[in-house]
């Protein structure tokens, strides 16, 4: 499979940046099919249809060409650095995205619904593909989907989701702890036997 390294090295990435930093759309397509896959993989956490995850894709892109010509490498290995760049881009335009069609949802969705969790055995969760802890993160009500992408795989602290999304710390921190439990009633329900599923 190839990686990004393969598509680009740190020369050719330089070199495609400066030029996008000039408008160039030749390297802004060169940029775009080059970091699309990992982009997209970002996009695709946040939402549950292809169609929001392609639009924060090409959002974030545009922000990624309008604010080109301010980026800096922040370290010595400039694709990780550039990735690194474009992945806070993803993320922070993710969140835009859901404040602009879901806050109004939140308070509702979250507070009013409880979940009946069963055990999940740990054996059955390492047998999960990534594509599937991706897909149960997806089934995630929209407001859970986002907290938990920011606390767990992007790092945040509870008063910057609060910040970001516009709750209070005590929501993030509750949602968290109902998307871990809902997460964890999705990912049960995928091992469970094919009868058992198919007789409820």
């Amino acid at each position: 499979m190839e990686t990004l390294r393969d598509l680009l090295s740190a020369d050719e990435l330089t070199y495609h940046i400066g030029a996008c930093a000039l408008n160039k759309r030749e390297s802004q397509k060169v940029i775009y099919n080059s970091f699309y896959g990992y982009a997209m993989a970002i996009c695709d956490r946040y939402t549950n249809n292809q169609e929001d995850a392609v639009e924060i894709l090409n959002d974030g892109f545009l922000k990624i060409f309008k604010e080109v010509h301010h980026y800096s490498p922040a370290y010595a290995d400039v694709v990780s650095s550039f990735k690194g760049w474009l992945r806070k881009i993803m993320v922070y335009t993710a969140i835009d995205h859901f404040r602009k069609n879901q806050k109004h949802k939140v308070v509702t969705e979250l507070d009013n619904v409880v979940y009946q969790v069963e055990a999940v055995n740990e054996d059955a969760i390492d047998k999960l593909s990534h594509d599937e802890i991706i897909r149960a993160i997806q089934e995630l009500s929209p407001g859970y989907r986002t907290v938990l992408n920011l606390f767990i795989i992007d790092g945040l602290s509870h008063e910057e989701i609060s910040n970001k999304l516009g709750i209070s710390t005590g929501t993030s921190k509750s949602n968290l702890s109902k998307a871990r439990r809902q997460l964890q009633k999705i990912l049960f329900r995928y091992h469970q036997p094919e009868q058992a599923k198919n007789a409820v």
